[in-house]
């Protein structure tokens, strides 16, 4: 089956070399490929007026808490802010709401972030309502000076379910494959691609990164060895576990919703076909039987279905079969070439690649209907994976002549786009919701 140009192209670059492997907890990566920019397009139909002030001794701690708040918000594309730097918002008094109502605001933040003599900092904040006229009470946490982003992607969150209605995911993480000459990282960073940390840096290809439900391992496939084998790596530790190493091709390895197995695709009895495998590599069953090539397999959110990608009508398109095994169906029918399914964590909507004249673009298909929105103008587009909200997706395309990474509303209106200085970046998947940790 043909693949997508840049997957297609990393699968066939198994380069020489010594693999070098970046054990123990993840590593800061350099500043110059950490570092993004973000770039948005459209805004969303309506837009919140939200007034939003520089936090109270924040210039005594080492994040701008603010403007990450600000940054997340504007992002999403469903928030205006309007600029409070010259006013002392702070969540020891009460804010002028009526002159704030007067200036066409819905809601005001206001909050301090103030050093302890532990070397922690008490991050505090106050959600005005200001057509009510009401605060949503102060809102406390103490944090080290690490988690300072994390605090400030928290409170984001919770801005934005509040006046929405739906979860943020700010504070989420995302992962995706970097390329610099021959060295290929696999990267760990903030929704926002900040931060950014990697678990693992080798002379070979590395493809297809995939999320636990728990968020606390990340499955991939590797070319270390010279041949594709399917390992999952604990993010935090770096220990890492060859799960599927068969003999033939090991590859597209997919999390089912309960993080106790595995689907991959597997050559070892001869052609490429649907395999289900126990998270530690045992339990080994076969879900497809079929002379086609059977790949890509996505997980719906109940974990009784798979989508996955399958040329046995002549070409690239994509069907359902339970994980159990069973009939195939097929699910696309527009366009003669369509792969990368990715189902919406909500379960209701998939997003895949379809070839549209000579160009890779980004589509949507609401399941129950069968309705399909074209999200993209672009020709390189690949791998596409939902926010854990079900309300963004993340994908990678070709601007420039570079690999970025793009984030798009599902009705495609607002676009953000992630661009490293430096590296190609690849194959992006977004992490799931996880509890910070109690301290």
């Amino acid at each position: 089956m043909t693949q997508s140009p840049s997957r297609r192209a990393a699968a066939q670059r198994i380069l020489g070399g010594v693999a070098l492997l970046v054990g123990g907890a993840l590593w800061p990566w350099q500043a110059a490929q950490a570092q993004f920019r973000v770039e948005i397009a459209g805004v969303g139909a309506t837009q919140i007026p939200i007034a939003i002030g520089a936090f109270r001794d924040e210039g005594r701690v080492p994040q701008p808490v603010s403007r990450i708040i600000k940054a997340d918000l504007e992002r999403s594309g469903l928030f205006r802010i309007l600029d409070a730097s010259a006013d002392r918002l702070d969540d020891s008094s009460r804010p002028p709401l009526p002159d704030w109502r007067g200036k066409g605001a819905d809601a005001l933040l206001a909050g301090s972030a103030t050093p302890l003599v532990d070397g922690r900092f008490d991050v505090r904040y106050q959600l005005w309502d200001v057509l009510k006229g009401q605060g949503s009470g102060i809102v406390s946490m103490v944090v080290p000076a690490a988690d300072l982003r994390q605090a400030a992607h928290r409170i984001a969150d919770d801005i934005y379910q509040r006046l929405t209605g739906d979860m943020g995911v700010f504070s989420t993480r995302i992962a995706y494959v970097s390329k610099t000459g021959s060295r290929h990282t696999l990267v760990v960073a903030d929704a926002d691609g900040e931060g950014a940390q990697a678990p693992l840096t080798i002379s070979q290809p590395i493809i297809s990164p995939a999320w636990s439900p728990d968020g606390q391992r990340l499955a991939y496939v590797s070319f270390e060895g010279g041949k594709p084998v399917v390992v999952v790596q604990d993010v935090s530790t770096g220990r890492r576990r060859v799960v599927a190493g068969f003999k033939g091709s090991n590859s597209a390895p997919a999390w089912s919703p309960d993080g106790r197995q595995l689907a991959v695709t597997l050559s070892r009895d001869g052609g490429s076909q649907l395999y289900l495998i126990g998270a530690d590599g045992q339990g080994l069953q076969r879900v497809t039987q079929s002379a086609s090539i059977d790949t890509e397999a996505a997980w719906s959110p109940d974990g009784r279905t798979l989508y996955f990608v399958s040329d046995r009508g002549g070409a690239p398109q994509i069907y359902t079969v339970p994980a159990s095994g069973g009939q195939p169906r097929r699910v696309t029918f527009q366009g003669s070439y369509n792969i990368s399914p990715a189902i919406s964590p909500d379960g209701r909507y998939m997003a895949y690649i379809s070839q549209v004249d000579a160009g890779y673009r980004l589509h949507l298909m609401e399941l129950a209907t069968g309705k399909v929105t074209p999200l993209t103008d672009t020709r390189d587009d690949e791998s596409p994976s939902f926010a854990p909200n079900s309300k963004l997706i993340i994908y990678a395309t070709r601007a420039q002549g570079r690999d970025v990474l793009m984030t798009t509303s599902l009705d495609g209106r607002i676009k953000a786009r992630l661009a490293t200085t430096q590296a190609d970046v690849r194959e992006p998947v977004w992490g799931p919701h996880v509890l910070p940790p109690r301290r």
